[in-house]
């Protein structure tokens, strides 16, 4: 990982834990290079990208103030496996491995479409419950296309897929399309959740492609709709060019 990057998500995590509070200036420039023993150059780099990921905003002639406020529950706008959400934002989820086996893409006509796939092409399919507090809060469906995990086990699956996928295949990966959805629960969602009112569920769907642009990876992840709170991060471009 580039030095950059490993400073940045140290500000990053202190942000997050309340290290560096809301409105709060960062230590200066200069005191980072000493801090991280780096150069100012890179010090600037992982300034820049928390400046981009809406963690600081950059003043003049003030340094850097932290404008992130924790309300961001689940950020669906990052490649981010819940595992490692569940670390950052110290949320002490419990996941459960409900379902693991491998099925046709045929059984999935939409899965199948959407992964550009042929009806005897194998997929892992894998279900799994996140749990509070004796509550199950989200509910993970993913296919996986097996030509590309080959082999995947519950104790993978308990843990971190993604983690498994670029720490042990050494396969990287790279971006995802989502759409978010309110939809009513069916019998299937009624087994894991329970008896809900409303009885919807908030429905984040991604197709999640590889390095090489391949397609994967399907996912659908399904949140209890009144504590799904869908928060993102704008930055206005000047358009210098007004007709």
């Amino acid at each position: 990982m580039n030095k950059y990057m490993k400073i940045y998500q140290s500000i990053c995590e202190k942000i997050i834990n309340g290290e560096y509070a809301h409105l709060q200036q960062l230590p200066s420039e200069n005191e980072l290079t000493k801090i991280y023993s780096t150069s100012r150059e890179t010090v600037r780099k992982a300034l820049n990208l928390l400046q981009e990921k809406g963690y600081i905003q950059k003043l003049q002639g003030k340094g850097s103030v932290v404008i992130y406020e924790d309300i961001i529950q689940f950020p669906i706008s990052e490649m981010i496996s819940f595992q490692e959400i569940n670390q950052r934002l110290g949320l002490d989820y419990e996941t459960k491995v409900e379902v693991l086996e491998a099925i046709r893409a045929e059984e999935v006509p939409i899965v199948k479409h959407a992964l550009e796939l042929n009806d005897h092409d194998k997929l892992w399919h894998v279900i799994r419950t996140r749990t509070k507090d004796d509550k199950v809060h989200i509910m993970d469906e993913d296919y996986f296309i097996c030509s590309v995990i080959p082999k995947l086990t519950k104790e993978v699956a308990a843990q971190s897929i993604y983690k498994y996928i670029e720490h042990e295949m050494n396969v990287e990966i790279s971006y995802s399309n989502k759409s978010i959805t309110f939809e009513r629960m069916t019998e299937k969602e009624t087994a894991y959740f329970g008896q809900l009112d409303p009885p919807f569920t908030a429905t984040v769907r991604g197709i999640v492609h590889l390095n090489n642009a391949e397609r994967f990876q399907y996912n659908i992840s399904r949140h209890i709709a009144t504590e799904f709170k869908f928060v993102d991060f704008s930055r206005r471009v000047i358009n210098k060019t007004y007709s």
